[in-house]
């Protein structure tokens, strides 16, 4: 009995192989985005995992690119080092202690758990921030919240460099100003801003929740920009959804061929939406 289990296992594993193989096709040489945040990043299985399915990613000829956050981590090192925090609108103020504390949370903590995880998965994953290479400048993006940046000018020939290597670059979510300082980076931002440069064919957004939702509830598993400004002007999409659907909005008219918002918690949700029939969470496009 259980011989035969087995073989059925591994006659559903052939057959899920075999069913994936246009979608491989179709993604060979393409270029896909991924910001990285919430479950994968605060659970060790979930990290492990997301790192096997990057590896993956690249071994099937897709280029990927991580764009993390680090919120939490940056909060519990604040508490630990008693730097208050003040917030104005519900963003907080960046002033000269918090981002030093800023940038070695997630230049150093954050970005180096990644590029390990995705190393010990077989990977060669290479850790950088937006100051590498001058690949974020930033403008202010408040004068009110101090060190807080918005993007400005992306260059992505360094990203570029790392594919021919067959590297996976994981970047920081900080930002180069003109004025030679240091700039704190909205880690979603980053991500479409870096995925608009590279025209990238998709932008995955990883959340802790499965996608947008219309007024009832239900998952939309595909949207026009149009719809997502018609559901953001009737409240259906509100908090936190809003900054990330106007992400995909600015990407898509950046060039990013396709956003999509994906619940992180479900297993291999990134191979799902990339390699099957079904997908997974809310994908948006242009129109």
């Amino acid at each position: 009995m259980k011989t035969r289990e087995m073989n059925r296992d591994w006659i559903a594993t052939a057959r899920t192989l075999s069913e994936a193989l246009p979608y491989l096709q179709r993604y060979d040489g393409a270029i896909v985005v991924i910001k990285l945040g919430g479950h994968a990043m605060g659970s060790d299985a979930g990290m492990e995992s997301f790192a096997r399915d990057v590896v993956l990613m690249r071994q099937v000829g897709v280029n990927p690119v991580i764009v993390h956050g680090g919120g939490p981590m940056i909060n519990e090192m604040l508490e630990r080092l008693q730097i208050k925090s003040d917030f104005v609108g519900g963003k907080r103020v960046t002033d000269a202690a918090t981002m030093e504390v800023v940038e070695m949370v997630l230049s150093g903590r954050v970005n180096k758990r990644i590029v390990q995880a995705i190393n010990r998965q077989g990977g060669r994953a290479v850790g950088l921030s937006g100051k590498d290479a001058n690949l974020i400048i930033c403008d202010p993006a408040d004068p009110a919240l101090g060190l807080v940046g918005e993007p400005s000018q992306v260059d992505p020939s360094i990203l570029r460099t790392l594919f021919a290597a067959a590297a996976i670059p994981v970047i920081a979510p900080l930002g180069a100003g003109r004025d030679g300082g240091t700039y704190n980076v909205n880690g979603d931002t980053a991500a479409g801003a870096v995925a608009a440069a590279l025209k990238a064919d998709r932008l995955l957004l990883l959340t802790d929740v499965e996608g947008v939702k219309d007024a009832e509830g239900r998952l939309l598993t595909e949207l026009s920009s149009t719809a997502i400004n018609t559901l953001i002007r009737d409240g259906v999409i509100a908090g936190g959804m809003i900054p990330k659907t106007e992400t995909a909005l600015a990407a898509l008219e950046g060039g990013v061929r396709a956003v999509v918002i994906i619940d992180g918690r479900a297993p291999n949700a990134v191979l799902l939406e990339l390699f099957t029939e079904h997908g997974a969470g809310s994908l948006i496009r242009a129109g």
